[in-house]
């Protein structure tokens, strides 16, 4: 779906609301049909949506006017644009959540994003063989066809981002702030590297937003999102790694975790995870033979679409699951099912819910 410039700056106005998140912003656009029509309808008719009474005073401030017109100035630099959740280039994988960002602000190649990807993450302050074992995980994985996703943070983030480029695949960092505020700062040659490798800087938020506490927790559900699994290479029981971990494991990812010594901290976190289910990895073989087949997809539309019938409505049919094990259950390439679940739910025979696709009954 296209959107018209005005609409796009009726998104960008929404977006910048503080007491509208991804689940709210969403609701709006349930209810009116488009952002623009959202924003004149009157304040009463939020409220009656269960909106903050907030929400619908802030819409009209000239400071939200500002930042979307800011915004918009962000993405007249060539390599640089914004994803509409509703709209063309969108990432399907992310799109399935319940909590997807209304949308994506994007520098360097979007167009990786729907590439096979897998998140390495870990702890900042990560031994000298947590981080060499970060690089050489991420050089052989992206060597292997993945993309590597990861924080950007110091530490494990940074090694793995290193490793792609090492190999010189394609990485992408998802960021905390805004796109014009990469953070840390001491990662700013990175990021530049990245997109200039090939690879991609994303963030939910407005280009000029800065470094908030609560926004790195928050873009963490993005770096799993976009993954088909999330492998932490090192990490405490306290790291912001296990939110991502965790996270992916709500969204149906598969997780992995190196083990390391009992007596080292920067191991707790893994073995914590091993406990709660989470993959044992000892060799990138570990990782590439379960997921072996999704390295090449082929672009959309190139590839011969499998019939829609029989074998992926009778797993439908048989228990919800998320496109990831679907694809694994067929052994066909994720853009494939992807395509043919949408085949599907236009149909009317099948639906997502909560990131689970399940056979709608037969009348």
């Amino acid at each position: 779906m296209s959107h018209s410039p005005a609409e796009l700056e009726a998104r960008l106005r929404l977006l910048c609301i503080p007491q509208l998140g991804p689940r709210r912003h969403r609701r709006l656009l349930a209810a009116f049909g488009c952002a623009s029509s959202a924003l004149s309808a009157p304040a009463s008719a939020w409220t009656a949506l269960g909106l903050p009474p907030l929400a619908g005073e802030a819409r009209r401030e000239v400071a939200i006017r500002e930042r979307a017109a800011a915004a918009l100035t962000w993405l007249e630099t060539p390599g640089r644009q914004v994803l509409l959740f509703d709209g063309a280039g969108y990432p399907a994988l992310l799109g399935e959540l319940v909590d997807a960002p209304p949308l994506l602000f994007v520098e360097g190649d979007a167009s990786i994003l729907e590439r096979p990807q897998l998140a390495v993450v870990g702890s900042r302050r990560a031994s000298r063989a947590g981080l060499d074992t970060a690089r050489s995980f991420a050089r052989s994985l992206a060597a292997g066809g993945f993309v590597i996703g990861s924080g950007l943070a110091l530490g494990i983030d940074g090694a793995a981002h290193q490793g792609a480029l090492d190999a010189g695949g394609s990485t992408v960092a998802v960021l905390g702030t805004g796109l014009e505020c990469v953070y840390p700062r001491r990662h700013l040659g990175l990021a530049r590297s990245i997109v200039e490798a090939g690879g991609a800087l994303v963030s939910e938020l407005t280009p000029e937003s800065l470094p908030q506490a609560a926004n790195f927790p928050r873009r963490n559900r993005i770096i799993s999102g976009l993954a088909l699994g999330v492998l932490v290479v090192e990490a405490s029981p306290q790291s912001g790694s296990l939110i991502t971990a965790r996270l992916a494991a709500e969204q149906g990812r598969e997780v992995y975790a190196i083990p390391g010594s009992i007596h080292h901290p920067g191991a707790r976190g893994c073995h914590q995870l091993l406990r709660e289910g989470a993959t044992l990895v000892e060799s990138v073989e570990d990782i590439l033979g379960a997921l072996r087949g999704w390295q090449h997809v082929a672009p959309a539309g190139v590839a011969e679409r499998q019939p829609v019938t029989d074998p992926l409505l009778a797993l439908l049919h048989a228990a919800p699951a998320s496109s990831e094990a679907l694809a694994i259950g067929l052994g066909w390439p994720l853009a494939q099912v992807l395509a043919n679940l949408t085949e599907l739910e236009l149909d009317g025979k099948a639906a997502c819910e909560a990131g689970l696709w399940m056979a709608r009954p037969t009348a």
